[in-house]
């Protein structure tokens, strides 16, 4: 399993029904692609008090059950055309440790990112185990409707990432919230 995201930051006075439209006239391109668990097309509007971020943003995530998937999707015309249009973005990836996924992702309206460093020298086994709970238990606590964990060995950080049918608390300074305009599903 593997977890991506990339984003773009837009002007400050961007027309973000812009995105939104795009989310609706492609987002279903991407149902049934292979290797995709989901694709959660985010965005984040500065003057949106239920966010609030200081940036406009379009943000997609994904859930991929293999590379294989990932690697067809970036090196496809869809991300071509995308690229395209807003530039080619760095592509954040993380190997997947747990992921809860309900019964309808369609529900999700928000979505959560936080992103933690790992200290050095930390027991990995016992912060897997401690994420992978925290995650199996994220379903039945809340008003989560899909929660997983992963980690990027490349700059030692942990990735929780949350859809939601309302808006989540900020759990902490490294936690962003997004909309969610539409998701992809097998």
């Amino acid at each position: 399993m593997m977890a991506m995201q990339y984003h773009f930051v837009l002007p400050a006075d961007y027309d973000m029904e812009i995105i939104a439209r795009r989310i609706r006239d492609k987002g279903h391109l991407l149902d049934g692609f292979p290797h995709l668990r989901f694709k959660a097309y985010l965005f984040a509007d500065r003057n949106d008090c239920d966010i609030g971020t200081c940036d406009n943003l379009y943000a997609p995530f994904y859930l991929w059950d293999a590379p294989a998937g990932a690697d067809q999707f970036l090196t496809g015309p869809g991300f071509d055309v995308l690229s395209r249009d807003f530039g080619r973005p760095s592509v954040e990836t993380w190997i997947g440790w747990h992921a809860e996924l309900g019964d309808d992702l369609s529900r999700a309206r928000f979505a959560s990112r936080e992103i933690r460093p790992i200290p050095a020298y930390s027991d990995l086994q016992a912060l897997r185990a401690r994420t992978v709970e925290e995650t199996q238990t994220a379903l039945t606590d809340s008003q989560a409707v899909a929660c997983l964990t992963a980690f990027d060995p490349t700059s030692w950080n942990t990735l929780r990432f949350c859809l939601w049918q309302s808006p989540p608390e900020r759990g902490s300074e490294e936690t962003r919230l997004y909309r969610v305009g539409y998701v992809a599903l097998p």
